[in-house]
């Protein structure tokens, strides 16, 4: 045997195991109720068989009314027998389903939050989160089914074997080799049908996000003004006729093989139903013994021809399963978690020394040898073009990225050294592109600390701190009013609107020590603006807080601002010390204030 099906088996061996296994965590009673009917319902045919010989036997020998009616009685019994065991195996198999399918899932997402930023920003770990997602709900539980199918034609073939070999031991041979061709032809095209499932995983994803895209309302104003349905709605289909042109032309491939080889298994049938036929005329066997060999030898057929489509499907699961395990234990890229609760200097506040970063894959430094103190209490302004490196900056001291090098230390402790969720609980953040979440407005506000999310006193608190709450109190239900259009009744905001929930969000984290501040308000005018920097700067006297924007108007309420070009700081210092610097952050300001003249 060569290397290559030495490894499918392997993989099939591998891979049975791992799914039987999940079967029986996800319920171990209904697997083994799944086992026991595939056994019983095993076993039965081969008994109906040989009880329907017996009847024709009974009726041609004219043996008594009684002898022939006592059997049909006995294969009565059998069939309902049969019927009950396969229906109890329909009923397994519908109920293990759902709960295998729901475990899969599960895992996927448990999977999915240990796992970094970068990973998900990364297109090649995007396909495999695809590729496990597409066939999760499936592929695990056709595994199983398959496995007890494969063990139920066995058990049928061993059954029908023992019959058969009482005429010959060369019919028995021929049942079972008829059918190798067909599981050849399978096994191949399986694996062909699986390297297609791999190429494409891009394709399918581009095709997943056009769908959204003209189907999800978020997207609904830009696609409609720009009149950008039609070319999107192209590209779709597109991208379907090249999918459906590769999968027509493996169907068709197969369909022309599969009939190939099923003609080879007929003729092996009719040979071996002459063959029965002749040796009852010569009355070698009695027509009871030609009806159940006939009877063995077809249902036979099926079952070495569906034994081998088992172990073919198997083989073909167990590529598609290997690719929800490559997901599974995609490591993380993160560090090792570290344990620090408390800081060695409180004094100190947060450091950048030397600090650069890169993203995975690129070769454009994002950062560059940052150097940067903020004390305690410190109101720090970042200023730059858009991609000069000040989200980056931000999602770097979130713990959300690792510096390529240097060190980022808060409050004399690197941040690798400390707790994850102990220094998250630390940093209140609204990033630039916040999440609108299709929630009540409690809980949109309350998602800001996870503990709390149902403690509408505290929603309150935090809606009055980020200015939504005058807003909030004329909403139909308050605090209990549906966000967003996914959900019935759901109600949409103005973007202003949306931007103080954020605000309010970060509000939640009454322990947050750091406040930071993306373009918290992009979508207000600039009094609108004005009033809620004079907030923040007033709720936040004893924290750092570290605000992103490009409104110069308000950005010179910080106590120092820095001016990052290019992911290198170029500038630093007060307003007033910038402006008589008379360099990039005055000559920005100047073209702002020139503006609103």
């Amino acid at each position: 045997m060569s290397e290559r099906p030495l490894r499918s088996v392997g993989s099939i061996v591998r891979y049975c195991g791992r799914a039987l296994s999940l079967s029986w965590q996800t319920n171990a009673s209904l697997t083994v109720a799944f086992g026991f009917f595939t056994v019983v319902a095993a076993v039965l045919p081969a008994g109906i068989a040989y009880v329907g010989k017996l009847i024709v036997d009974a009726v041609v020998q004219a043996q008594g009314r009684g002898d022939a009616l006592r059997w049909v009685l006995v294969e009565g019994g059998l069939v309902v027998a049969l019927l009950a065991a396969q229906r109890g195996l329909s009923a397994c198999d519908a109920l293990l389903r759902a709960l295998l399918a729901e475990r899969v899932n599960e895992m996927i997402l448990e999977k999915a939050v240990t796992l970094e930023l970068t990973q998900f920003e990364d297109s090649e770990f995007y396909d495999k989160l695809t590729r496990a997602r597409r066939e999760a709900s499936s592929r695990p539980m056709a595994m199983v089914r398959r496995s007890f199918g494969l063990m139920q034609n066995v058990v049928s073939l061993v059954a029908f074997g023992t019959l058969l070999v009482g005429f010959s031991g060369y019919a028995a041979a021929v049942l079972v080799l008829a059918g190798v061709p067909s599981f050849l032809v399978e096994a191949k095209f399986s694996n062909d049908a699986f390297r297609l499932f791999r190429w494409r995983s891009p394709e399918t994803r581009q095709q997943s996000y056009l769908e959204s895209v003209l189907a999800i309302e978020s997207y609904a104003k830009e696609v409609k003004l720009y009149q950008l349905a039609p070319l999107f709605l192209e590209r779709y289909k597109n991208i379907f006729k090249r999918l459906y042109a590769e999968d027509r032309n493996l169907t068709l491939k197969r369909s022309v093989w599969g009939f190939c080889v099923g003609l080879f298994g007929t003729g092996a049938f009719y040979a071996a139903y002459a063959w029965i036929a002749l040796e009852a005329v010569r009355g070698s066997i009695s027509l009871g013994d030609m009806t159940m060999y006939l009877a063995l030898f077809r249902q036979g057929q099926s079952a070495v021809a569906a034994a081998l489509g088992a172990v073919g499907g198997l083989y073909e699961d167990s590529l598609y399963l290997s690719t929800l395990y490559e997901f599974l234990e995609q490591p993380s890229l993160g560090v090792a978690r570290g344990t620090t609760t408390h800081g060695v200097d409180p004094k100190d506040g947060i450091r950048f020394e030397h600090v650069s970063f890169t993203y995975p894959g690129s070769s454009v430094t994002a950062l560059e040898d940052i150097n940067l103190h903020i004390r305690p209490g410190q109101k720090l302004a970042l200023v730059g073009e858009n991609g000069s490196g000040k989200t980056t900056l931000i999602k770097l001291l979130a713990g959300l990225y690792k510096p390529t090098s240097g060190r980022i230390s808060i409050e004399g402790v690197d941040l690798a050294e400390w707790d994850p969720e102990v220094l998250r609980a630390r940093i209140a953040v609204i990033f630039q592109d916040f999440v609108r979440y299709q929630l009540p407005v409690g809980e949109n506000i309350g998602s800001g600390d996870v503990r709390y999310i149902g403690d509408e006193e505290r929603q309150r608190v935090a809606a009055d701190k980020g200015m939504a709450a005058p807003f909030i109190e004329g909403l139909s239900k308050g605090y209990a009013t549906q966000l967003g259009r996914w959900f019935k009744d759901g109600q949409e905001l103005s973007g202003g609107q949306w931007q103080k929930i954020a605000l309010s969000r970060a509000f939640m984290r009454e322990g947050a020590d750091i406040v930071v501040l993306d373009e918290p308000t992009a979508s207000m005018d600039a009094a609108a603006e004005y009033e809620v920097f004079e907030r923040i700067k007033a709720l936040t006297e004893r924290q750092i807080a570290i605000l992103i924007a490009h409104r110069f108007s308000t950005v010179r309420m910080a106590d120092s601002i820095v001016v990052i070009e290019r992911g290198k700081i170029i500038e630093r210092g007060s307003h007033g010390e910038l402006m008589e610097e008379g360099g990039v952050y005055a000559k920005l300001f100047g073209l702002q204030a020139e503006a609103y003249r």
